[in-house]
């Protein structure tokens, strides 16, 4: 017997990976940028800014990862 979901907690699992599909593609974008911008070697602090965007967002889809 198959356990009965609550149909707010689909609705939550659904919302949990939408956010995850966007975190992931924002991130993997972010990678492209980082790469990009650290072969110019013209912008050092938008670098860093980038990959502490970047860390940020690999937190909170480990964090949301953790919950599923």
């Amino acid at each position: 017997m198959q356990p009965q979901h609550n149909p707010s907690e689909a609705g939550l699992n659904s919302a949990r990976l939408a956010r995850l599909s966007a975190l992931k593609y924002k991130h993997a974008a972010l990678s492209k940028t980082i790469e990009k911008e650290q072969n110019s070697y013209v912008n050092d602090e938008l670098v860093a800014k980038l990959k502490k965007e970047k860390l940020l967002i690999k937190e909170e889809i480990e964090g949301l990862r953790a919950v599923s």
